[in-house]
């Protein structure tokens, strides 16, 4: 079954390989270069996921109207792996949410998880480790 979806927000963005490698977004946020012997895609995932999910945790909190009283953050790590020849990523999300009780931060990570396309996108496929830091 197929439902109407509104499109919220495209990225577009076009990377190079070699010496002068680099990554460059349609909107010109984005201009990174990519540091050899390879791009880091671990790093851009890191850096998108952690984006997606700090929204999704301030969408969480506003959901039930809990009010943050200071930014939160989120350190993330991706760890690409191999065991016989296959590889695979991890990732490690240490999150922090400043001035909350933490039975209700504890609640918000785990809610943001089921709000960020991210964390949809990788549930069930790579192992996800978080923690409230």
């Amino acid at each position: 079954m197929t439902t109407a979806a509104t499109l919220l927000f495209s990225g577009k963005t076009h990377v190079t390989s070699g010496h002068d490698g680099a990554a460059r977004s349609g909107d010109g946020s984005l201009d990174i270069k990519l540091a050899q012997p390879h791009p880091a895609a671990e790093n851009l995932f890191a850096a998108a996921w952690s984006a997606c999910y700090l929204g999704a945790l301030g969408l969480a909190a506003a959901q039930r109207k809990i009010k943050l009283p200071s930014e939160p953050s989120v350190e993330t790590t991706i760890d690409l792996n191999n065991a016989g020849g296959a590889f695979f990523l991890r990732a490690r999300l240490d999150v922090s949410v400043p001035g909350i009780d933490r039975a209700i931060a504890q609640e918000l990570i785990e809610a943001a998880h089921g709000i960020c396309p991210y964390s949809k996108a990788v549930h069930g496929n790579i192992e996800v480790t978080t923690t409230l830091a």
